[in-house]
Parts: structure tokens; sequence; C-alpha cells
């Protein structure tokens, strides 16, 4: 490649060696290894600014992340590095998967039936939608529960199997009947002019494998594509990453296998593994270096992933020096837990540790309460991390069905939700007249509510009632199209008030003002919306710039209307991801689970719950070793989320159900090397049916020690062969440490385990 300008040295100041390497790297695809901690995101952002400084047109680049703080981190990054007075960031485009497929299918939709204006639907309008295609396709919502169905089809979109291509390999009964449900869900999508978040994917990478064209035009203008956490794609965005850079070769990818934990969510480890075999004589930089954790925490975290065999090899080092050794403690129930954890964040705090540089993590969200409360009694300040709670609200899951009707007519789910809110008198039974007619007569829903009083389908008040709501929501849309896109704002209040959703009389309860002040929130968000440039490619440099380098649907026509920005807001809403909801200048304690945790880093970081059942999930057995080495993959990513204080707790007993419960110490925690650990169990010696947990003479069921004795050899169903080195009673069961000979050390409770004698 012959680049038009010299490099700015400026821009590989304060790189490693290795860093370098991967920032400078000229054509063809390569595989950088980022460890935790390795500076990707400096990588990343530092060969955007590379290629243009070297003459690359802004414009051919691409980069593609998984969530809007991390791309909106790097364009503020590529910002710095960039002079953005020469324009020389014209057409760059830095985005996320979903929100450049909703780029693409706003430019090239019409190509596959979607009209402009489409909705996205999120989890809880997909569970409306596939009760009706459940109920539509003939089947019984007591048998084919909406999740499991909804479950079966995001698996299906996310290997690129559409409806029809379901159906075509659905070859027992509960998978044919599944195609049912399924050709009824795309057939209620088709209606409403509406997409769910798998859509997004699965739409785009068709529409790259089947229209010549828009392949052509898409990889004429992404020449140069860099994909940020490449262990986390799944089959869909696999496809099209690799269609887009399949001209080029100019892919350029950054992740981590040890970091790969949304493998039930269908992420596939094999897209970074398998890297070199799909792109041949691709080049693999390895970054090991950690530049946020001290040496004990890198040590230890190095030392309990080297027993995964999926992953790619990068020796895991630091500059940080050796600081405090791991805290391994166990305790005697989830209350001492809690309280130990609290003494920790104190003890660290006293060092000056901000509370918002501590976190606590878990596998499971119902670890949260009992932590809660022992750092409510301690005064210590903290927030649990669930998501996005704002837009979860049902007064603005209102507020914006109102909004997304207004886009999109057609959006039969929003329409559902907001025809008698606040209540119109247009109740169940009216609606499902409409819907009746709507249906024999082929009408999208929003006509049918038009027509329902002429045709005689509603009459008296009813139909006073559904024809001054269709002038409404008909006003509404009207007005998009004449106002300008500064009445955001403006727009969004009138809807508040004209529907009737902020409405307040003198005897409104307090829950009723916290929901409007909840709606005038959604004011403000909508006023500090700001519309994206207008055309990122006008001002590029023509003699760069092939003539039919294509607009992407990134861009606005000349004089956007009100209606561009509602619906490109409405976009950025749906498209918000739960990490995004994270805030990590809060001043708390941040309580949230090890997956939502990928990513952040905070000081002094406590990993509680660390036990058989819960750390490796109860349901990773059935999995396989594959299970077990993705639970292994969690723990390794709290761990490194700590820059200078970890934590890492397991419990004797904890409460399930109400009940006490035995627990046993995960085998994770035996494989974390000894050299960088500090020890301590708290855990009581008792008799009286309390647990004894180290010491195999307290084994007491003589019926199963007589069937697996100390020294046995026994065949696990999964796990294969082995020989039982420890057996230890609780009322919890029988707890066995057995010597597998394919997969090593594993602890498992004997009555459940499915043992026999090998």
């Amino acid at each position: 490649m012959t680049f038009i300008r010299e490099l700015d040295e400026s821009l590989l100041t304060k790189l490693t060696a290795a860093q370098r390497e991967a920032v400078i790297h000229g054509e063809g695809p390569a595989l950088v290894l980022a460890g935790p901690g390795s500076g990707k995101t400096r990588v990343i952002t530092r060969r955007i600014a590379t290629l243009i400084a070297r003459g690359v047109p802004p414009w051919q680049i691409l980069a593609l992340t998984f969530t809007n703080k991390a791309a909106g981190e790097m364009r503020e990054r590529v910002s710095q590095l960039v002079a953005r007075e020469d324009g020389s960031r014209t057409g760059l485009v830095v985005s996320t998967f979903h929100s450049h497929c909703c780029a693409i299918l706003r430019r090239f939709g019409d190509r596959i039936g979607l009209q402009a204006g489409f909705s996205i639907y999120d989890a809880g309008d997909q569970k409306d939608v596939i009760k009706t295609a459940i109920e539509e396709a003939g089947l019984s919502s007591t048998q084919w529960t909406p999740a499991s169905v909804l479950s079966e089809i995001s698996d299906a979109k996310n290997k690129l199997r559409d409806a029809a291509a379901y159906l075509a390999e659905a070859n027992d009964f509960w998978t044919r009947s599944v195609a049912k449900a399924y050709k009824s869900y795309e057939e209620v999508l088709t209606r409403s002019n509406a997409v769910d978040f798998d859509d997004l994917l699965l739409k785009v990478a068709l529409l790259l494998r089947n229209d010549a064209e828009v392949r052509e035009l898409l990889q004429n203008r992404h020449r140069w594509v860099l994909v940020d956490e490449y262990q986390d794609t799944n089959h869909a965005q696999f496809v099209i990453a690799h269609a887009l850079a399949e001209r080029s070769k100019n892919l350029f990818v950054v992740g981590d296998p040890d970091q790969s934990i949304y493998g039930w969510r269908g992420a596939d480890i094999s897209n970074i593994l398998e890297f070199e075999e799909h792109f041949a004589g691709a080049r693999v930089i390895p970054l090991g270096e950690n530049f946020r954790s001290t040496g004990h925490i890198v040590a230890a975290s190095a030392g309990l992933i080297a027993h995964n065999r999926k992953r790619k090899f990068k020796e895991l080092t630091t500059g940080l020096g050796d600081g405090m050794p791991v805290r391994l403690l166990k305790v005697n129930d989830e209350h001492e837990e809690a309280d130990k954890v609290a003494e920790f964040f104190a003890e660290r705090a006293q060092d000056g540790v901000p509370w918002r540089s501590m976190a606590v993590l878990y596998r499971m969200n119902a670890l949260s309460r009992v932590i809660e409360d022992a750092l409510r009694r301690k005064l210590i300040p903290s927030t649990v991390a669930r998501g996005t709670a704002f837009y979860d609200r049902k007064e603005i899951k209102d507020a914006l069905a109102y909004l997304r009707v207004c886009a999109n007519p057609r959006d039969e789910v929003s329409l559902r939700r907001i025809v008698n809110t606040p209540t119109r008198g247009i109740g169940d039974t009216t609606v499902r007249k409409v819907e009746a007619y709507a249906v024999s007569n082929g009408l999208p829903l929003i006509s049918a509510f038009a027509q329902a009083a002429n045709a005689g389908v509603v009459s008296g008040k009813i139909a006073k009632s559904v024809d001054a709501f269709v002038l409404m929501v008909r006003g509404f849309a009207q007005a998009l199209d004449e106002r300008v896109p500064g009445d955001l704002a403006s727009f969004v209040s009138e809807v508040l008030e004209t529907s009737g959703l902020d409405k307040l009389d003198e005897h409104s309860t307090i829950d009723e003002r916290e929901r409007v002040a909840n709606l005038e929130e959604l004011v403000s968000a909508a006023a500090q919306y700001r519309l994206p440039d207008d055309d990122p490619t006008a001002d590029a440099d023509e003699g760069l710039r092939p003539l039919d380098a294509p607009s992407l649907g990134h861009e606005l026509p000349a004089q956007p209307t009100l209606g561009d920005a509602l619906r490109l807001w409405l976009e950025n809403v749906s498209l918000v991801a739960d990490a995004d909801a994270v805030d990590p200048e809060q001043g708390s304690v941040t309580l949230m689970t090890l997956h939502a945790a990928k990513g952040l880093e905070f000081d002094t970081v406590a990993v509680i719950g660390v036990e058989s059942g819960l750390l490796p999930h109860s349901r990773s057995s059935s999995e396989g070793e594959d299970g077990i080495e993705e639970e292994r993959r969690l723990l390794f990513v709290g761990m490194t989320r700590a820059e200078r204080a970890l934590m890492v707790c397991s419990a004797a007993a904890r409460t399930v159900r109400g009940v006490r419960q035995a627990s046993i110490e995960s085998e994770f925690v035996r494989e974390i090397p000894s050299a960088n650990v500090q020890r301590t169990d708290l855990t009581e010696r008792y008799a009286g049916g309390r647990i004894e947990y180290d010491e195999p003479d307290a084994f007491s069921d003589r019926d199963v020690g007589e069937m697996f004795p100390i020294g046995s050899m026994v065949r696990h169903p999964i796990f294969g062969v082995g020989k039982i080195e420890f057996l230890a009673r609780g009322f919890g069961g029988t707890r066995a440490r057995i010597a597998f000979r394919s997969v090593g050390l594993k602890t498992l409770i004997v009555e459940h385990a499915k043992l026999s004698r090998a």
C-alpha cells in the first residue's frame, strides 16, 4: 500500500513495541490478541488516526464495537488525535454493530420490504408479538411458552436462518411447531413495519449475501474495517464483518478468547480462535502487558485461565509492581460474606480510595440483596446496576409507544399499548373486534381503527372515542412532516399533554408525581438530542473518493424534518445497552453481575458467591467442558476488573428460597496460584448436623461411602473416568473431590452427579 502522507510520529508516542506493531500494520487481515488492561482502545483509535494521517480517506474507515459507550469513547479519542478543522474526519464511521445495521437498513431496507421509519422492538415488545404469533399459529401458550419459542427464534436468527430456512430444517414435532410460530412472528413484524434486535443483524447479513449491488457499494465504502471485542461476535456479525472486508482483505480485529463470556446469547468463540483459518496469512499480534492491574492480580488471573484449553496463549505481564496479594476468603454464610466485603471497602476508603472506584461482582442478581443491606448498615453508598431501568418504566414505555406510532403508524404493538392509555373507553373487546376487521380486510390496524365507525364495527360513545384517538394520532404524524428537527422536545411535550399521559390533579399521589417527573425527564432527553452531521461524505476529497462512493443512511436529507429527528432519536433510545447505564462517576459502590462488568475497571473489586452451582453455574455442567470453560472465563473477567485490590469470596452455607443449604467452594478457587493469594478460612468446625469441609474422616453416610469409597474409580457421564480422592458429608449432600483423567480435579455432589463404578 502506498500512503500519500508521511506518518506523524506523534501518533506513536507512548506505545509499547507490540502496540506500535498493531497500529502501523499495513494492508491485509490482522488479529490483535488484547489481554485485560492492555490498551486495546488506544490501539484501535491510534490505528484509525494513523490510517488517516497516511492518506486513507476517513469515509473508507469503519470501526465497529458493541456498546454506545465504547463507540462514544472511541470517537472522542479519535477527535483528539485528528484535527477537525481541516475536515480530515469527514465520513469516518465509528458505531455499534446494531446502529450501523440500522443505518444500512435505512438506506437499503426498501429492497427487502422495510419502509422508512420502521420500529425496533425490544424484549418486552417481542413478548407481545410472540404471544400473538403463537395464537395465530394455532399453538397453546401453555405448551409453547413465549420465552422458549423466542429463545429458539433468536438462536435461529443468529445462525442466519429465517422462518423459511428454519422450517426447511425442522425434523421433529418441537421444531415444526416452532417453525409455525416463527412464520407467524415474522408476519406480525412485517405487518407492523418492525424489526427486533436480531433482525438488524440477520437482514443486513442476508442483504450482503444476496444483493450483489449492495455488497459492492458497501465494500467500496468500507475498505478498512476494524472490529472491537471480536470474541463477542455471533455468526451474523461474523458474516457481516467478513462480507464487508471480502474485497479489500483489510479486516483488523481486536479481542481476547479468554474474555469470551456471551456464548449463552450467541457469541461464537470459534470466530476468534479460527481467525487465521478464515483469513490465510493473517498477522497475529499479542498484547499481554496489563496497564491496569498489579502483579498479584495479573498472575492470579493468568493462573486461573491457564486451565482452559480453548484459548490462544499470550504471556500476561504488568509493570505496576506486585501490589497486594489477592484475598481469598471463605466464610460461614452470605451474611458474614457481606460484612467482610463491607469491612474490606471501608478499609480501602481509609486509604483514600473513593466509593465510585469499588465494585461487588456476582454471577446472579439475587446475590445483591444481602450485600446491599450490609453496605447500608455501614453507611457505605451503593448502586445496583440493573441495565436500562429508566426506559423500562411503564410511563416511559407508554410515551415511547405514542411516539413510535407517530413515526410508524403500522406499529401494531405500540398501537395496542396506547389505544386505551390513558383510559378512553376502548377496551379489549373493542380492540379484538377491530383486529378481526383488519385481518378480514387485509388492513393495517391503524386503518382498521380509522374505518371502524363507518364500517359498523363500533358505535356510540366507543365510536367517538376511536375516531378521536385516530384523529389525534394522525395529527401528530402530520406534524412530523411540517416541522423542523429543533422542535423535537416541544413535540414530545405536546404528545404527553394531548394524550393525557402527564395529567395530574390536586389529589395526585407521590407515585403519580414521580411518574410525571419521569416523563419530564424524557422531554429533557429529547431536548439534549442532536442530529448527526448532515452528509459526512459531502466534503471528502473528491480526488480520493470514487464517484460511486455510496451514501449509507447515516446521512440526512438536505432539509431534515421533525420526523427524521424523531425516528433517529427513537432508534438511539432503542439501542441503549445495559453497559451504557453504568455511571462510573457516581459517588457510590457499584453492584453488578460479572457479565455486565466486562469492559469496566475499578480500583477495588470483590467477587462473591464463588461456589459450585453459582460459579460455575449449575447449568454449565450440562454443556460439558465448553460450559465450564466459559464460566472460568467469567471469573477471569471479574478478577481482571480490579486495579489494586481484589477479594474472592465463597460461603460454606447460603440461604436459597428461604432454606439454608450447604455450599461447596468452587473448583476455580483452588486453581488460583497460591503464590499470589492471601487465604483466610473463617468457617467453623461444628457438630450436630453442621458441615465439616476439610477432613475426609468427617464422612458419615455409610451407604454412599460403601458405594464410592475413597480411592475407588468412578465414571461420570460428561467428565469420564476418575479417582475419588476426598469425601465429606453435610446436610446439602456428600461432597466428592474426583481426579478425572480428561479434565483434572472436580468437586461434585455424589447424590446428584450420576456416578457409576468404573
